[in-house]
């Protein structure tokens, strides 16, 4: 079947559309929702028409049941991945940070740079390797020290930023 003329397709969209709305309805158990998605079977009809114009029912029926199902499906992907995000913030403790807290956090890295930068090179260097994952024996390798002393120079290096922090407030 070509494009339907214009009072074709009017004649079968006030023939079908009751029918096309309460499978939806029936389907969905939302009205708004189904007569949205009614429209869009009506325009997939108006734009591709089945061959066989005496089968427009049960091609109705076909593409308005892929549409309604497409739809669930799309709720089902939006519901799991607001599920996941509530699981994440809930093992955080906590609800996403607002742009609030996020400017509070980068003032204090910020801070916490500054200090950094007032510390020995050796110093610096050690706690940044080992906040950012570095083992022991990497932070020793790398600074060329003893494995068992990195230890104590974490200690001190942070025992030096904490007063110097103290200071700053």
């Amino acid at each position: 079947m070509d494009t339907p003329e214009p009072e074709q397709f009017k004649q079968i969209f006030y023939e079908h559309y009751p029918t096309v709305k309460r499978k939806l309805t029936a389907l969905l158990r939302d009205q708004a929702i189904a007569d949205d998605l009614a429209q869009e079977v009506f325009l997939r009809l108006y734009r591709n028409p089945p061959d066989n114009p005496e089968a427009i029912g049960a091609w109705l029926h076909r593409v308005l049941t892929r549409i309604a199902y497409d739809y669930m499906d799309k709720k089902a992907r939006e519901r799991r991945l607001q599920d996941k995000q509530e699981q994440y913030y809930d093992l955080e403790g906590h609800s996403p940070p607002t742009g609030e807290e996020i400017m509070i956090q980068q003032l204090e890295q910020d801070e916490v740079h500054l200090l950094l930068d007032q510390l020995p090179p050796r110093d610096r260097q050690a706690l940044l390797m080992r906040y950012s994952g570095y083992s022991y024996a990497e932070i020793a390798e790398q600074l060329q020290l003893r494995p068992p002393l990195v230890g104590t120079l974490l200690h001190r290096a942070t025992n030096k930023l904490r007063k110097k922090m103290l200071k700053s407030t």
